[in-house]
């Protein structure tokens, strides 16, 4: 019973310390300058409507695209008069 004890007493302890290291570890969390400077332009596929960030953004003829099959698609497609 005193060995039971024992290993739930030295477990607690651990888990004790576990959570200090941690909070200890953990960066502080971004300030809202931080957070605006590493924000970037969302942009609308021509086809599907879905956002996504301007750097993984496909240029196209009539806009931007998020696959290659869209833009694809788009310009395959016969133009609206």
């Amino acid at each position: 019973m005193k060995l039971a004890l024992f290993v739930v007493a030295l477990l607690a302890l651990l888990w004790l310390i576990r959570g200090a290291v941690q909070r200890r570890v953990r960066p502080p969390p971004a300030s809202p300058a931080d957070r605006a400077q590493n924000t970037k332009p969302m942009l609308a596929c021509a086809v599907c409507g879905i956002h996504m960030p301007s750097d993984e953004a496909l240029p196209g003829r009539g806009g931007v695209f998020c696959s290659e099959a869209h833009r694809a698609e788009f310009e395959r497609a016969p133009p609206n008069p």
